[in-house]
């Protein structure tokens, strides 16, 4: 068999996923932002070794920075300089979207917190949301209906 006429798996275009944000919060208004890289972090990305369990996004001086995303280095890639996992890293919006997400910082419960990382195209992405945090009741609120809708699958896979 030749090399052109074999096939190239199909990757996900996810590299990380903030599920604990999706947790404690309630998610409201997504936004999608570049993510400004140095060479080593885009390597490391590539090789599946982005975190993003503890992240958020701290708005600066009109400039968002996503805080808290490990990227752990690739061993061979990065001799000759100090990497720093958990540097912050710029995240590139509209002026607009920056306003927004400033704005909705500013009211009291409301808080930034970045949900996922991804490939887009040849880019890295970063989704971020606009999330109110969810008390204990809220949080056992949502298990009962994941635990319902599973039930449900169970019952109707069944018949």
């Amino acid at each position: 068999m030749s090399k052109a006429n074999k096939k190239k798996k199909p990757q996900s275009s996810t590299i990380a996923q903030n599920k604990r944000a999706r947790h404690d919060y309630f998610l409201e208004t997504k936004f999608e932002a570049g993510v400004a890289l140095l060479g080593w972090e885009v390597k490391a990305l590539r090789a599946q070794r982005g975190q993003m369990t503890e992240s958020y996004v701290l708005v600066q001086n009109g400039e968002a920075w996503l805080q808290g995303a490990q990227i752990q280095p690739l061993p061979q890639a990065c001799t000759h300089y100090v990497t720093e996992p958990a540097r912050p890293r710029k995240l590139l919006l509209n002026r607009r979207e920056l306003n927004k997400i400033a704005e909705a910082k500013d009211q009291k419960g409301y808080t930034i917190v970045a949900t996922s990382l991804y490939w887009k195209a040849h880019m890295v992405k970063c989704e971020i949301a606009i999330a109110k945090g969810k008390q204990l009741h809220d949080k056992r609120q949502t298990e009962k209906e994941r635990e319902w809708n599973i039930q449900k699958q169970r019952v109707l896979y069944d018949k």
